[in-house]
């Protein structure tokens, strides 16, 4: 009988477990294209000299709010790194994306967002879709300090910040999931240490 305590808990532990992991699945499906796409672009920046972009939360929740926006779009020769300049996308709803990241325009004005479609989000094309198109002029000049990066679908955006007030990034409190991992961390021990009275 004092097995069957400890039987409930084991298997509560591992199905709680394959729970936590098939509901993050596809965030760091997501997780990986992007470190591909920050690394390659550092290393691309290195080989240029120059220093390399730093991650920064709130770009990185604008750029996975803009992602989502062209989540339905399909990839075509005029969209992404493709687009004529001038021609760029204008976001009907950007106060509401700033909003949902706590930032707002003025600390945002001198960054640049840079939105790119491949299917299947190759690596190797994805990063030539910065570094070989329009966008390499971004990643080339100097007074870009941080970046954010988002994917959707067979998109991927880029948000480089800057070190001056008005492209920093730097109001309000935010992370790019509103302190949702936070909670789940806390579920997870708050589980454990209710299991674990429960066998006493």
């Amino acid at each position: 009988m004092a097995f069957l305590p400890q039987l409930l808990f084991l298997s509560l532990l591992f199905s709680h477990s394959i729970l936590l992991i098939k509901c993050d699945d596809s965030q760091f499906l997501n997780a990986d294209e992007e470190d591909n796409l920050l690394q390659g672009i550092n290393r691309y920046r290195a080989s240029l000299n120059l220093t390399a972009l730093t991650k920064v939360d709130r770009a990185e929740c604008l750029a996975s709010e803009v992602a989502d926006q062209f989540k339905k779009q399909p990839c075509t020769n005029s969209t992404g790194s493709n687009t004529v300049p001038g021609t760029e996308p204008q976001y009907a709803n950007f106060p509401n994306l700033l909003s949902k990241c706590h930032l707002n325009v003025t600390t945002t004005r001198d960054g640049q967002i840079l939105p790119a479609c491949v299917p299947n989000l190759e690596p190797g094309l994805v990063l030539s879709n910065f570094t070989m198109s329009q966008y390499s002029r971004y990643l080339n000049d100097t007074q870009f300090m941080g970046i954010g990066i988002g994917s959707e679908d067979n998109w991927i955006v880029v948000v480089l910040t800057t070190s001056t007030p008005e492209g920093n990034y730097q109001v309000g409190s935010n992370s790019n999931m509103n302190g949702a991992y936070g909670l789940k961390a806390v579920g997870y021990i708050v589980f454990l240490l209710i299991s674990f009275f429960m066998l006493f």
